[in-house]
């Protein structure tokens, strides 16, 4: 798929989300952008889209409520007149003793990171048939797709994006004969959380068999390979830098 003139909805519009969409409108794509509570983040994205030339949307949503979904997709794809593109990169990543867990840090988690991905693909999929094909492109995680959990305290995020790579793989299958192609991006030490200390950061390049933080032009360059590609589909590329070979 060519990306001049097509039409993105990235859910999630900060930190690498913004990257991604800057590099999008770099080759022609119109860009709508959801957020929860970081409107200044997801307006600066927006400026930087419009400042390739193209359109930008920003949409105020909650995808833990299932009609936000629906109406962020329908919104996003009236306001850019088409939709071809969906990235599924919102999540909730929050550390949380199990002790201390409750339902609804379960339900929040889950919703955001494994059903909204769900129906956020089911509300673009007439969209993109209109259009003869899409691409959804979803975001798990190394750890998740490395089989096993690794960490303490992050029970609904590890079972969320363990689903993320489920649902990837069966949406492939379903909507293949409509020619909507569906992978996952899997990523690991791409960029440190803010507040890492210099001890946690040198522990992670240590763990890394690469020995170095990624940065946010490799995870570019996979979604520019999953958006482009016209006969991948159903896979879960990992972007560790060998972090599950440890």
């Amino acid at each position: 798929m060519q990306l001049d003139g097509r039409a993105v909805l990235i859910t999630g519009g900060k930190r690498i989300g913004a990257v991604v969409a800057s590099a999008l409108a770099s080759r022609g794509a119109d860009v709508a952008l959801s957020y929860n509570r970081s409107q200044a983040d997801a307006q600066q994205a927006a400026t930087a889209v419009e400042a390739e030339g193209r359109r930008a949307v920003v949409v105020q949503v909650d995808l833990s409520q299932p009609e936000e979904c629906a109406r962020l997709v329908h919104d996003s794809a009236k306001t850019l007149g088409r939709l071809d593109i969906l990235l599924n990169m919102a999540s909730v990543y929050a550390r949380t003793a199990y002790d201390e867990l409750t339902e609804q840090d379960w339900d929040r988690g889950l919703a955001v990171d494994l059903t909204a991905p769900f129906l956020c693909a089911r509300a673009a999929v007439p969209h993109m048939r209109a259009q003869g094909g899409g691409r959804i492109v979803n975001f798990a995680d190394w750890v998740a797709a490395s089989g096993r959990p690794r960490y303490l305290g992050f029970l609904p995020y590890y079972v969320a994006k363990r689903g993320v790579i489920a649902l990837t793989e069966a949406l492939a299958l379903e909507l293949a004969d409509a020619q909507i192609l569906v992978n996952a991006i899997a990523p690991g030490p791409i960029r440190p959380p803010d507040g890492l200390d210099e001890t946690a950061l040198a522990q992670v390049e240590q763990a890394t068999p690469l020995g170095r933080w990624g940065g946010d032009a490799e995870v570019v360059k996979a979604v520019l390979a999953l958006v482009e590609t016209d006969f991948m589909t159903g896979e879960t590329i990992r972007i560790d830098g060998g972090r599950h070979l440890r």
